[in-house]
């Protein structure tokens, strides 16, 4: 598990490989990873939007930058945690993301929550689950 914390908002990221919408022959490698907020904070904040940086194994980057997270721009009052799973296609057996959410307070304050650079890795370079 990867783990940041911005102005008492913890930001924790669980990938995992699936070889079930993965192709090494098509070079189609797929990733569905597991997010969860956390408001530790004393004020209520409200994700409005998402910058996600992704990197395969070549180096090639991509950027996405969109409103909220899976359709939603939750809010969450102090102690209050927000869950989701998403997922990304790579050309590459492995490669990395990184990226940031820009909150919103309720007197109007905006900034930046990291989410922690994890990491993207197959089971084996070609992408074959290794059977024991």
């Amino acid at each position: 598990m990867y783990r940041a914390v911005t102005r008492q908002i913890e930001v924790t990221v669980e990938p995992n490989f699936m070889p079930e919408r993965s192709s090494v022959d098509r070079r189609e490698y797929f990733w569905s990873y597991k997010i969860v907020i956390v408001n530790s904070g004393p004020e209520t904040v409200q994700l409005r939007t998402r910058h996600w940086i992704i990197t395969d194994a070549t180096g090639r980057r991509q950027e996405v930058r969109g409103e909220g997270v899976v359709g939603e721009q939750p809010v969450l009052a102090p102690g209050e945690r927000f869950e989701y799973t998403s997922g990304v296609p790579l050309p590459t057996a492995s490669g990395f993301m990184t990226g940031s959410y820009q909150m919103v307070t309720e007197a109007g304050e905006r900034f930046e929550i990291d989410v922690p650079t994890f990491s993207l890795d197959s089971p084996s370079p070609d992408g074959k689950r290794v059977l024991n």
